[in-house]
């Protein structure tokens, strides 16, 4: 059995409404991820699906629970540590790119790794292969807006990689695209994380990229199902 790299404990998440009632979006909610297995957790939109994936990523904190990736509470990682999780630990593909519109799409996938004070040289080396994986060889030195939907996902794709994160967290990573266009580019980001041994999970109410998944959960009632 492989080990286990993300854990949720009896996770709690509820937001005040402007009418001062309470919603409940997670309750008690349950999850084991092992480490190079690709999941998917679907549902209604409004389920909960990026609120799960905030709180194991830490851009939010659960009201109750814990989260645990490679056997350690995330809780209670010092303010630097935390920050490393969240740089270097985990990578983060989102239903748009936000690639920054005045860097080059090789400045763009290079980011992240020089604000982690990586030089220059290393980082856009680093860079230039990731988006020669995704096809995207021939555009280094193009402007987003020269990109196609599909290419701009690529490159958001290849972003996520260029800190050698151990965990992937893909929230809706095609939802901005068609359906042709978007299994292609889910097909590049299947086989680059199995490549490298990665760990996925997905946020899809796409019951068809869900299908192309290893493990699936429904989202519903706060709770996590097996599918």
């Amino acid at each position: 059995m492989a080990a286990i790299i993300m854990e949720a404990a009896d996770l709690e998440k509820s937001f005040i409404q402007p009418d001062k009632n309470k919603l409940v979006i997670l309750e008690n909610l349950c999850l084991q991820v092992e480490q190079g297995s690709l999941v998917a957790v679907t549902g209604a939109s409004g389920s909960g699906k990026s609120t799960l994936l905030h709180l194991l990523g830490s851009l939010d904190r659960p009201d109750n629970g814990a989260v645990c990736f490679a056997g350690d509470d995330i809780a209670a990682f010092s303010r630097k540590r935390l920050a490393a999780y969240r740089n270097r630990d985990i990578g983060f593909v989102f239903q748009f790119h936000y690639l920054m519109p005045e860097l080059t799409v090789l400045e763009n996938v290079a980011a992240p790794a020089l604000i982690q004070s990586f030089q220059r040289d290393s980082a856009f080396a680093v860079a230039s292969d990731l988006l020669r994986e995704v096809g995207l060889g021939e555009k280094l030195a193009v402007m987003p807006y020269q990109l196609s939907g599909g290419e701009k996902q690529r490159a958001a794709i290849a972003r996520s990689l260029i800190n050698s994160p151990r965990l992937l967290l893909a929230d809706e990573p095609i939802g901005s695209l068609d359906w042709k266009t978007g299994e292609t580019v889910f097909q590049v980001f299947k086989q680059m994380i199995r490549e490298r041994g990665l760990t996925a999970i997905i946020a899809t109410h796409n019951s068809q990229l869900a299908a192309l998944t290893g493990r699936k959960y429904l989202l519903h009632g706060g709770k996590l199902e097996a599918v």
